[in-house]
């Protein structure tokens, strides 16, 4: 069997790590370099020919500069003659531009998946699309895992009595029906318009919350404005306490500050796919390091993926099974 070779970028070296060392290999070295252009080089400082390559980058901020880093990994990847090169980010940003929800606007997710693919990635592994509908955005194939499974093993161990789980919108609703699942507990949905970026506004609850205490459930937090809100109409429908989750903890701008401050918080536990915000010890950070390394050493043994997630998310479940009958009236 080929030989493993993992290499990452600058934008999340902890979490390469925690993957090498689930998977028994070293992380090997790359080296990138900023020319007084201001234009980047990635040299890979070991060898590719014939190995399977696995390139580890989120795409947090500096983005711009997490991306091209990871496009001329692969190109250098591509270059060394390796067998096959993996993209693993574990965030992939531009999922949020998924749409064309306004007159000439472009659609980053499509681009960017475009570019990867452009670049010579044979494959992609990544986690939690803010946008389900960018996997098919993707020429190549996409391993799509979730953190569900990891964020709900957080809060077995707690008391959930007359608590419900809450998404801040109805996008989310879907996988915050399965969390809710997972913990036996009822969900709850905000109705959610943007305004901004970083302002929101929450006009109704549906679902029974009252009396409760809340599990606000969301794939990514980037400024917090969507949670403050929510927040806020929970304590005007009775909900006595909060703890707020989520698989991308970008915590930009005044978010850190803002979730600190709120009166309902209880707690705030995210998942280590981008770098946790410094200054937050309080913070709870649960590792997805070891689904990655599974995810890694399934594909590199020809194994099923998706049976990972059996039990944790219906989207991975195995194909039904469909009768002669069902073949011909079909």
């Amino acid at each position: 069997m080929r030989e493993v070779v993992v290499f990452s970028g600058s934008a999340h070296q902890r979490l390469a790590h925690a993957i090498c060392d689930e998977l028994e290999v070293p992380l090997s070295e790359t080296l990138v370099t900023r020319f007084s252009n201001d234009c980047l080089q990635a040299q890979l400082l070991a060898n590719c020919r014939q190995r399977d390559v696995y390139l580890v980058q989120p795409l947090v901020p500096p983005t711009q500069d997490s991306l091209m880093e990871l496009l001329l990994m692969i190109d250098a990847a591509r270059g060394a003659s390796a067998a096959m090169v993996t993209a693993v980010i574990p965030h992939f940003a531009y999922a949020r531009s998924d749409k064309k929800d306004a007159s000439r606007i472009s659609l980053g997710g499509r681009l960017v998946a475009d570019l990867i693919a452009t670049a010579g990635a044979d494959r992609v592994i990544t986690m939690n699309l803010h946008a389900p509908q960018v996997h098919g955005f993707f020429s190549v194939p996409v391993d799509h895992l979730t953190a569900l499974g990891v964020l709900a093993d957080h809060f077995r161990e707690q008391d959930l009595e007359d608590t419900v789980v809450v998404s801040p919108d109805l996008g989310n609703a879907k996988d915050a029906t399965q969390f809710s699942r997972l913990l036996g507990l009822p969900v709850a949905a905000g109705s959610k318009k943007r305004l901004s970026d970083d302002r929101v506004v929450i006009d109704s609850i549906v679902g029974d919350v009252s009396g409760k205490r809340a599990i606000v459930l969301d794939d990514e937090i980037a400024t917090g404005g969507s949670i403050v809100e929510l927040l806020d109409r929970l304590a005007d429908r009775g909900v006595t306490e909060a703890s707020v989750a989520c698989t991308h903890g970008l915590f930009a701008g005044r978010a850190v500050e803002r979730l600190q401050a709120h009166p309902m918080i209880r707690e705030v536990v995210t998942t280590d796919t981008v770098p946790a915000p410094s200054g937050w010890p309080e913070l709870r950070v649960r590792s997805v390091a070891g689904l990655f390394a599974e995810a890694i050493k399934r594909i590199h043994a020809g194994e099923s993926v998706s049976s990972l997630f059996d039990g944790v998310d219906p989207m991975h479940a195995p194909p039904r099974q469909h009768s002669l009958f069902d073949r011909v009236r079909s």
